[in-house]
């Protein structure tokens, strides 16, 4: 068990790809806060942990809010006596259909950017104390492949994604003399609901034309992601901070 008794937050992990890491993590020993704007999905995955014997909070949290990211943080530190990793991976996604760049609302843009990139920096903002105090930690944000491809018609988020790769590269120099490593993992286009509603509003062959871009020619699934993050919430990667992986099949490789 890489991540016995780690205490690990996981923003967003009520489903999806979130829902992914919070399993795999508390399979792995750690103790998994799940702080999720939609309580009950998030309690759903509560209790899909616990019955596999595990440990896991259940704290509602819009990542957006300061008061609301540093109540997260309190409830787990009290709840467990540290905060070992904190998984950015709360974003808006799911709902996002492809259109011009000129179509997107200015409440739509500001929204989007308020959860997926102010929503990472008010959550290590309110995890750093506690890593801080402790003299360790690890920030893993997740970014998206779409930033280095530069996916057409998704501006708005494909733009938070390229500011989470230079949140965490400057981030990482920060907070290097604390001892607490700052990294992103890339995922490709994994065949989450979320991804498959952008695929039903996308050119006819999308699915078909990203596998075969890729070095391993099928389609992403949520199962290919969380081994990374194990690794990136484990002592072996204490030397590591400031790098952005991208788990995609071979799709990005520059």
């Amino acid at each position: 068990m890489l991540l016995k008794d780690k205490v690990i937050i996981v923003t967003g992990g009520g489903s999806g790809i979130g829902k992914q890491y919070a399993l795999r993590v508390a399979k792995e020993g750690a103790k998994v806060v799940i702080a999720e704007i939609k309580e009950e999905e998030a309690k759903k995955v509560g209790k899909e942990i616990e019955e596999m014997g595990g440990e896991a909070l259940v704290i509602k949290t819009d990542v957006s809010d300061e008061k609301s990211t540093e109540e997260m943080a309190k409830k787990t530190a009290d709840r467990f006596g540290r905060i070992d990793v904190l998984i950015n991976n709360a974003a808006i996604y799911y709902g996002i259909t492809m259109r011009p760049f000129d179509k997107w609302t200015v409440e739509e843009w500001d929204r989007l950017m308020a959860v997926n990139v102010k929503g990472c920096w008010l959550c290590a903002k309110a995890v750093f104390p506690y890593m801080k105090e402790q003299g360790k930690g690890k920030i893993i944000n997740i970014s998206s492949g779409t930033y280095f491809i530069g996916q057409p018609m998704l501006l708005h988020y494909v733009t938070s994604k390229g500011a989470v790769v230079g949140f965490t590269r400057a981030l990482a120099r920060e907070l290097g003399e604390y001892n607490i490593t700052v990294n992103a993992v890339a995922p490709g286009f994994t065949m989450t609901e979320a991804s498959l509603m952008i695929v039903d509003n996308a050119p006819a062959g999308m699915q078909e034309m990203v596998a075969n871009m890729q070095a391993f020619k099928r389609p992403q699934q949520p199962e290919d992601l969380p081994g990374t993050i194990v690794f990136l919430s484990s002592d072996d990667s204490d030397f590591i901070t400031g790098q952005t992986i991208c788990v995609d099949g071979g799709l990005v490789t520059w």
